[in-house]
């Protein structure tokens, strides 16, 4: 900034200095015409020419006082606006140049101004649209988690709360029959065994829902293995699982084959009442291949595949990855889904 200063102080005294020795000369012709035209004039060419250095000394002189003030003048308009500008670059977009003179500086002062408060203007639009933002976040968030519960309290009352429900009834009845009709009663409890153990599997599917199990920094063949293993534990579902070369996957294509893996194994639990789920993941000619099977009741898709949440969950992840989903089922046939995400 000070050698920019100093050489626009020094180019006013430059030209000033120029304008010195142009009119130095000019002084000095016109002398040595006056004396060709007035032979009997007391000045020769020896005096003209002191006369033209002393003219010189004395324009010099001014031209570098009025070059200097006259820079400085120019300078001091220069660095008011050059403060205004690190000003703004410091984010201070309310600050503004009250007072300046209507020149051609005040003109870029005065754009300036006005640059300024456009940009507070767009500064408080982005901070509105921020807060907005957040707002639809924490509405969607809300909405959310009351359709999850709404969902969560659909699936209870049409299936745990029915069979909890069947159960007692059953459990009474054996009650009622167990000396009168031991046969009888035996059919009751197998039934009431039979319902038991589906309110299980349909409540550890729910629990799957309610405490879904995240990667947590593994890959997805280690989390998909971790998966299999807990169900096993806890399910009596005989689960075959055949992972094959997954490398430079992207984390949104692991999250969501995950979560696709986990919605399908859940629907199983809940609906299909399987007992063999094949799950094999592999990848072939630059795609993900997903594929599940299971030897449940499965169902009827014109009916149930515009309705069913969780089908519609995985389709919606799958495409999302630009993938194509692909599911075959038929009543006592089992369910098929293949899925095929390019990489």
């Amino acid at each position: 900034m000070v050698r920019r200063f100093l050489s626009i102080r020094f180019w006013f005294i430059q030209n000033f200095l120029t304008m010195a020795v142009i009119c130095s000369l000019v002084y000095f012709v016109g002398l040595q015409f006056y004396l060709l035209v007035h032979h009997e004039s007391v000045l020769d060419t020896k005096k003209i020419l002191f006369l033209s250095i002393f003219m010189f000394l004395i324009f010099a002189i001014l031209s570098v006082y009025f070059g200097y003030r006259s820079g400085r003048l120019f300078l001091r308009k220069l660095d008011d606006v050059l403060s205004f500008v690190s000003i703004l670059r410091s984010g201070k977009y309310s600050a503004r140049v009250e007072n300046y003179e209507q020149d051609e500086i005040g003109l870029i002062l005065d754009e300036m101004n006005q640059l300024a408060a456009y940009i507070q203007d767009q500064v408080r639009s982005l901070q509105r649209l921020a807060d907005e933002k957040t707002e639809l976040v924490d509405q969607a968030h809300q909405a959310a988690v009351m359709e999850e519960r709404q969902r969560l309290a659909r699936d209870l009352h049409d299936s745990v709360s029915q069979q909890l429900f069947a159960l007692g009834m059953l459990s009474s009845a054996a009650l009622r029959t167990v000396t009168k009709d031991p046969a009888q009663a035996e059919n009751m409890l197998k039934q009431v065994a039979g319902i038991s153990a589906k309110a299980q599997g349909e409540m550890r599917a729910l629990l799957l829902h309610l405490r879904p199990i995240d990667l947590k920094g593994d890959t997805l063949e280690e989390g998909i293995y971790k998966l299999v293993r807990e169900l096993k534990e806890k399910t009596n579902l005989d689960i075959e699982s055949s992972i094959k070369e997954l490398e430079n996957l992207s984390k949104a294509i692991e999250e969501h084959v995950f979560r696709i893996v986990q919605e399908a194994l859940s629907n199983i639990l809940r609906h299909a009442h399987a007992t063999k789920v094949r799950i094999t993941l592999e990848v072939l000619k630059d795609h993900l291949h997903l594929y599940i099977s299971d030897n449940g009741n499965g169902f009827s898709l014109e009916r149930k595949s515009m309705t069913s949440y969780g089908l519609q969950t995985m389709r919606e992840r799958c495409e999302e990855l630009g993938g194509v989903f692909q599911i075959r089922s038929k009543e006592n046939e089992g369910t098929y889904i293949n899925i095929r995400i390019p990489l």
